[in-house]
């Protein structure tokens, strides 16, 4: 594992994640890495992130926007992106953005009907008053997650919400609307059975943050992993609510990892992301794609452990937004060293992650 690396090339919060999850323990000198911490609380990634909160916790006025869209119609990511990408970017959660977006989290997964808790389906919700809970229970997914992320795993409020969610996902992979969820909408359309509730990204990333919970959970998280680790439904659809029609991007109806016709993977972040959500849920070894995907990252590894593809021309780019809270933790200068930062410092969490016998240099 390249410690000396990822600290000399990674970049303000590579160097403070590398202190804080990849160091053994207790080895980080404190002096350095108050000041990792301090670099990367006022780095630029994370001041773009802080400035836009508002004072309700919220960024955007929406929780679950994925970025900036004119096709989704949001200026900017919602709330449960910004918090994830500062949790990513090292910024410690006792610091006031949490504390402020915490409070308004949590309230998601009460029985609160304050109008600010609907965020960006508050409209939909008057429209349609009847659709008014399946809004709030998909807003309860992605708040779940981000406080599961933040290490509130413990706590009693977000595990009623996560055994809730994770029973309506194992009611999914035990019926018979797995083998085909789709129905009808019309001509040659196509949308979600209403009655399927399949997992999201949210709700494995929740999962994934919840090692207790999946000890108690131990059958459901098996069958998880059989099924994400199937082929996935390749139909274009859209999710119907009431009168609205939804985008399905955050759904995982099975296996995310796609290949072009010359066996490339097409999207780095998102298979990279994936993999680690496999390796956190310890179902790796049910996924033949995240397995493949991750032998060849390290197979370009070098002899002290830093991502050295040949020809990186430039930093892998995401083309899913579903990745906005992940990628790229240290920005593309031009510098060979900031274009094999993030895989490299990614490839030694993933094998931290899965128990392997680590080497540090």
């Amino acid at each position: 594992m390249p410690l000396t690396w990822l600290l000399e090339h990674g970049g303000p919060a590579i160097r403070c994640r590398t202190m804080l999850d990849l160091a053994p323990e207790g080895s980080a000198d404190p002096q350095n890495l108050v000041e990792a911490l301090k670099a990367t609380v006022l780095s630029d990634l994370v001041s773009a992130v802080t400035t836009r909160q508002q004072a309700t916790g919220l960024w955007g006025g929406s929780f679950l926007a994925w970025q900036q869209s004119t096709r989704d119609n949001t200026d900017e990511p919602g709330t449960v992106a910004q918090y994830r990408r500062l949790l990513q970017l090292g910024v410690p959660t006792t610091t006031r953005p949490f504390r402020l977006a915490d409070r308004v989290l949590f309230r998601t997964l009460s029985r609160d009907d304050d109008p600010l808790l609907y965020g960006e389906f508050f409209d939909a919700t008057v429209d349609d008053p009847d659709a008014a809970e399946w809004y709030r229970n998909l807003i309860r997914e992605g708040a779940a997650a981000a406080l599961a992320e933040a290490g509130h795993e413990q706590d009693p409020r977000l595990r009623g919400a996560a055994h809730k969610v994770i029973s309506a996902v194992s009611a999914f992979l035990r019926s018979d609307i797995v083998e085909d969820p789709l129905i009808p909408r019309g001509g040659s359309a196509w949308q979600l059975n209403p009655e399927a509730t399949p997992p999201s990204w949210w709700s494995v990333a929740m999962l994934a943050a919840m090692p207790t919970l999946q000890r108690e959970r131990a059958g459901f998280v098996e069958r998880l992993g059989q099924y994400l680790a199937q082929p996935p439904i390749t139909q274009s659809f859209m999710i119907t609510v009431g009168s609205t029609t939804l985008r399905p991007a955050h759904l995982l109806l099975g296996d995310p990892i796609e290949l072009d016709a010359k066996g490339v993977h097409k999207d780095v972040p998102l298979a990279l992301h994936f993999t680690e959500l496999l390796a956190g849920l310890g179902q790796l070894h049910a996924s033949a794609s995240a397995q493949a995907f991750l032998a060849s990252l390290l197979a370009d590894l070098d002899a002290e452990g830093v991502w050295h593809p040949k020809n990186l021309r430039s930093q892998p780019k995401a083309m899913s937004p579903v990745t906005h809270h992940y990628w790229p933790l240290a920005a593309d200068d031009g510098e060979l060293a900031s274009r094999q930062a993030d895989i490299t410092f990614r490839l030694a969490l993933i094998a931290k992650r899965l128990g392997w016998h680590l080497e540090y240099s």
